[in-house]
């Protein structure tokens, strides 16, 4: 695997390389994470079963649209392939500071200032892509309650009946949703998809995003995510709404955005997640 994996990055660079140093690193996934080096340059490398080939590409994707259509620092992505039974893809090493200064603001105006572009006329994206491991289905739409209730919420749903887990009759949550995001009024945004805390820091005090699960939404959603697991600090959200002032009715929408992160990880992890999901569903339907 590792002689591919240098050949890979020796054919992407047009240089010889050959890692010297490799250091697994911490995942909360299936996946497997390491730091190469041959002393001069440095990788990250992400190892996945062959089967996920796609889903590592689509993350490939996100990650350009983000450097394309933001200020932040993102990974490049060197190269990506896959030998008889793993898949990999390597992309530049970011060595992120461990412990930032007063930089979240920096890293709120800069969410804004990528949300504010609206050349996107629909919701959805050209690929479907993945949240952390599951499948993210992304076919266009052009009424955000719509795409929102089915793509998002709709299809987590189905991934849980599938696997004998019922909360309550998914047609009525799937139409609840549509009722109260019916009247909001959105002009699509770029999304980061999986914006929280473990997905995000400074390099040289630079704001940097990575593990994307990118696709044309309402800006509310990287909100929403970024308040749910780990919140930011305040300075990112005094920053974020100077620049691009949240509606007030946002607070009212955020316990729907941050169902469909919440039911993902009942879909990946189970346990007290799906006491949680419950607990938001009975709270949408009240």
């Amino acid at each position: 695997m590792w002689k591919a994996i240098n050949e890979h990055i020796s054919q992407a660079t047009n240089t010889d390389f050959k890692h010297t140093q490799k250091r697994q690193l911490q995942s909360t996934t299936t996946d497997k994470y390491f730091h190469i080096s041959n002393g001069t340059q440095s990788y990250f490398v992400k190892i996945a079963l062959k089967s996920e080939l796609e889903r590592l590409e689509s993350e490939s994707r996100g990650l350009q649209m983000l450097a394309n259509n933001s200020y932040f620092n993102v990974p490049t992505c060197i190269t990506s392939g896959a030998n008889i039974e793993f898949s990999f893809i390597v992309l530049t090493w970011l060595d992120l500071d461990e412990q930032p200064y007063c930089q979240w603001q920096k890293m709120g105006t800069q969410l804004a200032q990528m949300h504010q572009k609206h050349d996107q006329a629909m919701f959805g994206f050209d690929i479907d892509n993945h949240l952390a491991t599951t499948v993210q289905p992304n076919r266009w739409h052009k009424k955000w309650d719509v795409f929102f209730a089915e793509e998002r919420i709709g299809w987590q749903l189905q991934l849980l009946a599938e696997k004998g887990i019922k909360f309550a009759n998914p047609e009525h949550i799937i139409n609840e949703v549509k009722a109260q995001l019916h009247s909001h009024v959105v002009s699509p945004s770029l999304l980061h998809g999986d914006f929280w805390r473990g997905n995000l820091g400074f390099l040289k005090e630079v704001p940097t995003v990575f593990n994307p699960a990118c696709y044309y939404g309402d800006r509310e959603v990287d909100i929403a995510m970024s308040e749910l697991f780990a919140p930011l600090p305040d300075e990112f959200y005094v920053a974020y709404n100077k620049q691009y002032p949240l509606l007030p009715s946002y607070q009212k929408r955020k316990h729907i955005y941050q169902l469909y992160p919440i039911l993902n990880h009942a879909n990946i992890f189970a346990g007290h997640y799906l006491t949680e999901a419950k607990q938001h569903i009975d709270k949408l339907l009240q």
